[in-house]
């Protein structure tokens, strides 16, 4: 069984950093794609950022410069590195992972005071 486990958030204060991991547990033939997702409160879940299987990366225009997607094959881990962050970022993030099924972790909350 795939298992997606975030880690990583928390309180920071705005122009803070915050990095996130997301660990998969149990076997898959091959990952199209993963990806970060993030939901505030009252809004929609939207893409932050994804990595495909050739390691091509993609950002939301809103965290673009800011936000940096990587991934640690032998660890089976993903990052999500968050740097000057601003209270807009508050959310919960889940993390994404796309194959013959598509996945997702529980979240991790993310909180950006001003």
């Amino acid at each position: 069984q795939v298992q997606l486990v975030e880690s990583g958030g928390g309180l920071v204060q705005a122009g803070g950093s915050l990095r996130l991991s997301c660990t998969v547990s149990g076997s898959i033939f091959f990952i199209k794609s993963m990806g970060w997702y993030r939901q505030a409160p009252g809004k929609q879940r939207e893409l932050v950022a994804i990595i495909t299987s050739d390691g091509s990366t993609n950002y939301a225009g809103s965290v673009k410069g800011r936000f940096t997607i990587s991934r640690d094959n032998a660890k089976n881990t993903m990052y999500l590195q968050m740097n000057s962050l601003k209270p807009e970022d508050t959310a919960v993030y889940y993390c994404n992972l796309d194959a013959i099924m598509t996945y997702w972790g529980h979240g991790t909350q993310v909180t950006v005071s001003s």
